[in-house]
């Protein structure tokens, strides 16, 4: 990458607050084996207390122990006695311990990162060795996740998400004030800046016990103060009340579903009772943990711009946080499901690239950038999601898009000879192409507005099946970086469709040809 500026200032030397942002090679934390073998561990501890859960009710509760013989059937321990090979188990367990020790020591000393003034590098593996870059003129965001146990250990991982499938590199684990410094670091690399290298001298650099020590005391000093993040976290433009978190996940079409399943145990229930045992009980737990997991997720949320990007928080006990730098967002769809029209509630979502691999089939837990909002707190999002809209364009964005139509409506909306296609939402059927943007409205009972920024625009299509076809109809579609967003409208007039296609082409072309928004300064 090279540095159109030239080198900076000696000022800007301070921009550099991470050892590990100076070119050579570093150790991740010394925890990190730990962590990331943790599920093993959990295995194991949990084969033990299978295999020895009557020995340790008799020692956690003594007045079990004068329960008659063979009311507790014998365990591995009694067997070890009655056969004398205690001292040889014990050898045996203590071999498996420091072999285990060792293996975590290795895999901790061949886990390195490297951060230079091009990419970011990770290298792993002892037997098997694995090495990821991820070029930083292709980054697209870096997202900071605290998991519960990392947290207590003072500790968090960083993932950098790159431009391609599978492209994303995780650095995990680090400590909590090294990622943040990490992640700014980063960022202002791949903004275009090059930084200056800052050196660590062998001194700065403590041991391996006494970083194990500091991350621990940390981490449970945290539990008495809190986390100390307002250096880290800038103050979000938007709150979500907690009965309204609750109130939207109560409102939601998971709720339909769970209603129809009441009616139907009602209804089963005056014929049998075995059968709920083994199939709604577990559904019933299953929608609980649903709405326990999607309450907490978006607890802690925040969102707030920055010098780097439009920073993304949330989670009660895994905090995650996604900074999304400009001109990396490639559609905003703003959606208000039909229970939420009463209380003036709506949701925003994103398509932007997201670095998985294309096996990942999971949700995309960045994709809402605004669970739940009001119509203030879905303008101050997108003010900073799109900032490029004008003011005239937020009149159709807002008055005629969001909340429309109106009277005087600027979308191209379904012509009559086609409503029957569309049969609620004719009115609110539309297109309209401004400035800046393309602008998809639709929905009827989930009412949405799609945002297609016309930089970030790759093509667009017409589509036209045999019944659109009878009816002179056509169906309008913009392509962009796949996700949640919708970006086509069907049902349109076939001529007024081609026209706003080679209006779109055209100044999708221009767009991309002026938009300087993939650069940032950091």
């Amino acid at each position: 990458m090279s540095d159109p500026d030239g080198p900076l200032p000696a000022s800007a030397r301070t921009l550099v607050r991470s050892p590990y942002s100076d070119g050579e090679w570093h150790r991740l934390h010394p925890l990190t084996p730990l962590l990331r073998g943790g599920l093993t561990l959990l295995v194991i501890i949990g084969l033990i207390v299978a295999n020895l859960r009557e020995r340790l009710v008799e020692f956690l509760f003594p007045a079990f122990t004068d329960l008659p013989p063979g009311a507790i059937p014998p365990d591995p321990v009694d067997f070890l006695f009655a056969n004398n090979l205690l001292l040889i188990a014990g050898g045996a367990a203590l071999v498996v311990l420091i072999v285990l020790l060792v293996l975590f020591r290795l895999s901790w000393r061949f886990h390195m990162l490297r951060i230079g003034d091009d990419d970011v590098e990770v290298r792993s593996g002892v037997l098997f060795r694995t090495h990821r870059r991820a070029p930083l003129d292709r980054v697209q965001g870096v997202n900071l996740t605290r998991p519960m146990i990392a947290r207590l250990l003072g500790l968090a991982k960083l993932e950098v998400v790159g431009a391609g499938l599978d492209a994303n590199v995780k650095l995990e684990y680090l400590s909590g004030k090294d990622a943040e410094a990490i992640r700014g670091d980063i960022l202002r690399l791949a903004s275009g800046r090059r930084l200056a290298a800052g050196t660590a001298t062998a001194a700065e650099r403590s041991s391996l016990a006494r970083q194990a020590a500091a991350a621990v005391g940390s981490g449970l000093q945290g539990l008495v103060d809190g986390e100390d993040l307002s250096d880290a976290e800038p103050e979000s433009i938007v709150r979500i009340p907690l009965g309204r978190l609750v109130a939207s996940r109560v409102l939601s079409g998971s709720t339909l579903f769970l209603i129809a399943l009441v009616v139907g145990i009602v209804v089963a229930a005056s014929l049998s009772t075995l059968w709920l045992l083994f199939t709604v009980v577990p559904m019933f737990l299953a929608f609980g943990a649903y709405y326990l997991r999607s309450i907490a997720r978006g607890l802690r949320y925040s969102i707030a711009p920055t010098s780097d990007g439009v920073r993304v928080t949330f989670g009660l006990f895994t905090t995650v946080s996604e900074i999304v730098p400009p001109g990396r967002v490639h559609a905003i769809e703003v959606r208000q499901p039909l229970m939420w029209r009463p209380f003036g509630w709506w949701t925003v979502s994103v398509n932007r690239l997201s670095g998985r691999s294309s096996t990942d089939t999971s949700t995309d837990q960045f994709a809402a950038v605004l669970p739940i909002g009001t119509r203030d707190d879905v303008e101050r999002v997108l003010a900073i999601l799109a900032p490029a809209l004008t003011g005239g364009e937020w009149t159709g964005v807002f008055r005629d898009g969001i909340l429309g139509p109106v009277d005087d409506d600027p979308y191209m909306t379904t012509p009559p000879r086609a409503r029957w296609l569309r049969p609620f939402s004719w009115r609110r059927n539309g297109v309209l192409l401004t400035d800046e943007a393309l602008l998809m409205r639709r929905g009827w009972v989930w009412r949405s507005l799609s945002i297609l920024p016309l930089a970030r625009l790759q093509s667009v299509g017409v589509q036209q099946g045999p019944l659109a076809r009878a009816f002179g109809a056509a169906t309008l579609t913009g392509h962009v970086i796949a996700g949640t967003v919708q970006t086509s409208v069907g049902a349109l007039d076939r001529d007024e469709v081609v026209r706003v296609f080679e209006r779109t082409a055209r100044a999708s072309v221009m767009a991309a040809s002026t938009d300087r928004s993939h650069r940032w300064a950091g």
